[in-house]
């Protein structure tokens, strides 16, 4: 059994080491769950993918409780189907759907995933980047599937819905991402739900003076059956061989103008530097390719989080990563057996 030191750690420690597991079919026990946060141990977020991964699974599972600071979990063979899993919390939709879907995809095997909560949420991906920025490199490394954003849910009243259908496919290939190509098309996206439109034109203001938007480059939505008021800023940039997404989201007491200009600079950085992926793609990259047992693509000067997550990759594949600085912002990430 592996053991899993999660102190330092967040919930996306867990879930990789879930996803890991799952994969392999390899145990592992995690102690220190989310210790150095706020409010450590389990949130109900955390629970719903350790639910997930146990139904996929059939995994046998210890210490899944709220406030729980230790996991015992025992995978016993992944299965496909039909599962439906309610967050009953703004939790991340996505996350979820990311916890499962690479043991799915390995063990080639065909599932319908419904799941909801949040799919517009700080601090994970939204619905808008799994659809246009992630699932698309995973299918040019073979998955087959569908993709499905079937209402809003935005914090914190959750309450959105996506589905993913995963045919049987086979094991993720080798892909070489080191080139984005010319730019084709750039849109920024506005959503609001019971919020004032007005917003939504404050925050496009910003997009296309930093970004030089043109007229039919940006665009509003207003989400009318969304659970709960709310606001996320979208900026898609499309290129020969792939796509980036930049979103913001609408807090209290934080201007429509500061969300767009927090935005736009993530944006204009990966512009500048000229690479395939954003800092937030290259850390979902890191299981995928690394399942492959090949793979490499430019990115961004990676984060903690993006070496920590590849750390713990290593502890359950046989392959290693290597991070070299190749200037001026521009980075290359490569796994290898």
């Amino acid at each position: 059994m592996i053991e899993i030191n999660g102190q330092a750690g967040g919930g996306q420690l867990l879930r990789t080491a879930l996803a890991l597991s799952l994969c392999t079919g390899e145990p592992f026990a995690m102690d220190g769950i989310r210790g150095k946060r706020e409010r450590p141990g389990l949130l109900r977020q955390h629970l719903t993918a350790v639910e997930a991964a146990r139904d996929v699974g059939d995994a046998i599972v210890e210490g899944a409780q709220p406030g729980s600071m230790a996991l015992r979990f025992s995978p016993r063979g992944v299965r496909g189907g039909q599962h439906r899993w309610t967050i009953g919390t703004a939790g991340s939709t996505t996350l979820v759907l990311q916890t499962v879907l690479p043991a799915l995809w390995m063990h080639g095997v065909t599932a319908g995933l419904a799941i909801e909560g949040g799919t517009h949420n700080p601090q994970a991906p939204s619905a808008n980047f799994i659809a246009e920025a992630f699932l698309p490199v995973l299918a040019r490394m073979g998955l087959e599937a569908t993709f499905n954003l079937e209402s809003h849910g935005f914090y914190p009243a959750g309450g959105g819905s996506i589905r993913m259908d995963l045919r049987e496919s086979g094991r993720p290939a080798e892909v070489h991402l080191l080139e984005r190509g010319n730019m084709i098309e750039r849109h920024a996206l506005a959503l609001v739900s019971a919020i004032p439109a007005r917003i939504a034109e404050r925050e496009l203001a910003v997009a296309r003076a930093r970004l030089g938007l043109a007229g039919d480059e940006w665009s509003v939505h207003e989400v009318r059956q969304a659970s709960g008021p709310g606001n996320a800023l979208s900026i898609r940039f499309g290129t020969e061989h792939g796509a980036a997404v930049f979103t913001g989201f609408g807090q209290k007491r934080v201007t429509a103008e500061a969300v767009a200009e927090r935005v736009c600079a993530e944006a204009k950085a990966w512009v500048e530097a000229g690479v395939f992926a954003d800092t937030y793609l290259a850390d979902q990259l890191l299981l995928p390719m690394a399942l492959a047992g090949r793979g490499s693509f430019s990115t961004l000067e990676p984060s903690d989080h993006t070496r920590s997550n590849a750390a713990l990759i290593e502890k359950f594949l046989p392959v290693e990563f290597t991070f070299r600085d190749e200037g001026r912002g521009r980075w290359n990430v490569a796994v290898d057996r």
